[in-house]
């Protein structure tokens, strides 16, 4: 009987799942889909390898089906389909969870111990981390059995120098846990696992990844190792991305609240989902619509996020000391050859030499073949990343 491992990535209104087959200890793609408006009018769509629905459901409006009734629905419908996939075992699951504060530096397999530690983290990132809990708990209610394994988007970060990490405040308050951890780094830990098969220079030396989508960070990487992110204590930090500010002076917190009298949670609205690019276009957090849209504000709000990324990878290669390569990656990396090209043409200081043709082709590579600094443009994998975690913690 062939094994499989399932892959969940629990947000506040949806689940989304990945199933590989274990064949030989190889992973291979079978199902992928999500239960999206958890507690509004939940539905449910899977699809196949190849991308095509295989099956799709609707709750009416109003429903809670939560966490809980959404990974009761999901195992239900593989229980009753997994003939169709030649009857594997379910050998285990991996989640993506926010947040391993400084404890976790690699992906842990789950048991009591595991799960109250990540439970005290949840001040530190409170929109994400009762999420991923919620999916976990769920899931030992059901199958208690069933081996769980949690990788963290912190964890990659932990091998920065300390100086990267710091964060100018009084001790006291660093000793709470507050200090730069960095996010999307199971992104990264992907991208720098495939770099050395498209570039065995660079895998070895100074990379910068750009991590652009919805929510966008960079990441240096020296020899493969994580040596300074964007983003700090939250993912709100550098960048501004879909919904999010990005980088903010403290001050403007402050004015918010003495004088222009928003709460905490009205502030966290503000800053979480109605900033980035939305709030400064007026129009949308999707940089297809962006691009495509004639209205000035759009693009000022596409100039404000190029810019931005000039900024960082300056700043990122400041503290590489040089720079050997810059990857793109995520929905806007892999998908938008105008903001790749932008970006690469304000690079130009750094050494780069974009490839016109072939970023308009999507790569791999986009730099010329003369070009100091190379530029690649590697898909992310997370869902792979995660699922070769829990197979080695849980199937060797």
């Amino acid at each position: 009987m062939s094994r499989a491992i399932a892959v969940l990535n629990a947000g506040s209104s949806s689940l989304k799942f990945s199933v590989f087959l274990d064949e030989d200890s190889q992973l291979r793609p079978t199902l992928r889909g999500q239960v999206e408006g958890l507690f509004t009018a939940p539905r449910f769509v899977v699809r196949d390898e190849s991308g095509a629905t295989i099956a799709e459901s609707t709750w009416p409006e109003g429903t809670r089906l939560g966490h809980d009734g959404a990974i009761e629905h999901l195992f239900r419908w593989v229980d009753e389909e997994k003939k169709k996939l030649g009857n594997p075992r379910l050998a285990a699951v991996g989640h993506r969870v926010g947040h391993g504060g400084i404890k976790y530096f690699e992906p842990v397999r789950i048991d009591a111990g595991v799960i109250a530690d990540l439970e005290r983290l949840i001040p530190l990132v409170p929109l994400h981390q009762p999420h991923n809990m919620a999916a976990i708990r769920a899931l030992l209610k059901r199958r208690p059995d069933l081996p769980q394994v949690a990788c963290f988007d912190t964890a990659f970060h932990r091998t920065q120098p300390e100086v990267a990490q710091a964060i100018a405040l009084p001790r006291a308050y660093t000793e709470k846990g507050i200090r730069r951890y960095g996010f999307h780094g199971i992104s990264y830990e992907w991208i720098a696992s495939e770099l050395p098969r498209y570039d065995q220079r660079a895998a070895a030396g100074r990379v910068v990844v750009a991590h652009l989508g919805n929510g966008s960070s960079l990441c240096a990487l020296r020899g493969g190792r994580s040596m300074a992110t964007t983003m700090g204590f939250s993912s709100l930090d550098g960048l501004p991305m879909g919904t999010r500010s990005g980088s903010l002076d403290p001050g403007v917190i402050l004015l918010l609240l003495d004088h222009l009298h928003l709460d905490a949670r009205a502030i966290e609205t503000l800053l979480y989902k109605e900033s980035g690019l939305q709030g400064v276009s007026g129009i949308s957090s999707d940089m297809r619509t962006l691009l495509a849209s004639a209205d000035p504000h759009a693009a000022e709000a596409v100039d404000l996020y190029v810019y931005r990324i000039g900024r960082e990878l300056g700043s990122l290669a400041a503290a590489l000391g040089g720079l050997d390569a810059l990857v793109f990656t995520a929905g806007i990396g892999e998908h938008a050859p105008a903001i790749r090209a932008r970006v690469c043409r304000d690079a130009a200081w750094l050494g780069l030499k974009l490839d016109e043709v072939s970023n308009a082709a999507g790569g791999p590579r986009i730099s010329r073949s003369d070009s100091p600094v190379a530029a690649w443009v590697i898909p992310t994998n997370e869902e792979l990343m995660i699922a070769r975690h829990t197979q080695r913690l849980t199937l060797a």
